[in-house]
């Protein structure tokens, strides 16, 4: 999402020591954690020649051998121009130590692009990941979205949009991914993603609330939401949740209790300690 310097002032002034819950994680212990080395493959094209633009991603290859689990990682910033390299990075690496092939992705870009736009590219990028799978030594039956914020909604799109095998994710982190955005009613970041108001085009803010799309078929997520967000509120994560669970999906919520938006997508290490392990309970058949 974008910030003021207002906002960027309000939400720093949280303290930054947070405890945190963890609601629906199970009791038997994650497999063992793999630990490695890793290389990358920087600005690898993805998208098909006839695409409307040239996309690329970051490749993490763990220095293991295959088939292994993979991320397609989705950065945030209100859906228009963030740093994918810069922002995701971090993440990006400690999956990669962890054993997974990550692709760290963008896509394009509000508000000369709208919705269905980033979600129809990331969908190319999932399928990049099947066509390329034995190159890169992906297990495609083991596919998780992961992102934050707007990338967190990315994520989730993924995870509850139909589709074929090879645009369809085994697992989705969705951290403080807005879940609903008919509850946006002021302001432009969510205006300009999907082409208008409300009032405007009421059925694009229908078709691009993950909440909407929620079906028994669904993947497992894990949300992690700061419980001071003042830019997307926790009960985006709280209400999807809860949808999820009333078809039999399976859940687990990491609430950062005390921390905003920013904070906690800095202070989110022990957010993404949980993520791995949950990655690790639903993509890992077996412990290496």
């Amino acid at each position: 999402m974008r910030f003021s310097i207002a906002l960027l002032l309000a939400v720093f002034i949280v303290p930054m020591s947070a405890c945190a819950s963890h609601i629906g994680k199970p009791t038997s212990p994650p497999p063992v954690a793999v630990e490695t080395t890793f290389t990358v493959k920087t600005d690898v094209v993805y998208t098909p020649k006839d695409w409307p633009q040239v996309l690329k991603a970051n490749i993490y290859l763990p220095d293991m051998a295959g088939p292994l689990p993979a991320v397609l990682l989705i950065h945030g910033g209100g859906w228009a121009a963030p740093d994918r390299r810069k922002d995701m990075h971090s993440i990006a690496a400690r999956l990669a130590k962890r054993g997974y092939v990550v692709v760290n992705a963008t896509y394009r870009f509000a508000p000369q692009y709208t919705y269905p736009a980033p979600v129809d590219d990331l969908r190319e990028a999932l399928k990049s990941m099947h066509k390329h799978a034995a190159a890169l030594k992906i297990d495609p039956n083991r596919v998780a979205a992961m992102g934050y914020s707007a990338g967190g909604h990315l994520a989730a799109m993924l995870g509850v949009l139909d589709g074929p095998p090879e645009v369809r994710v085994q697992a989705v982190v969705d951290g403080a991914g807005p879940s609903d955005l008919r509850k946006f009613e002021e302001g432009t970041l969510v205006s300009e993603f999907l082409g208008g108001t409300q009032a405007q085009v009421p059925q694009q803010f229908i078709d691009a609330s993950p909440v909407t799309h929620v079906s028994k078929d669904d993947p497992p997520f894990f949300f992690y939401h700061g419980t001071l967000d003042l830019l997307v509120p926790d009960d985006h994560s709280r209400d999807f949740k809860a949808a999820l669970d009333a078809v039999g999906v399976h859940t687990e919520w990491f609430k950062q209790h005390g921390l905003g938006h920013v904070t906690a997508f800095v202070n989110d290490g022990a957010a993404i300690d949980a993520a791995l392990e949950f990655l690790d309970r639903e993509l890992r058949s077996d412990p290496r």
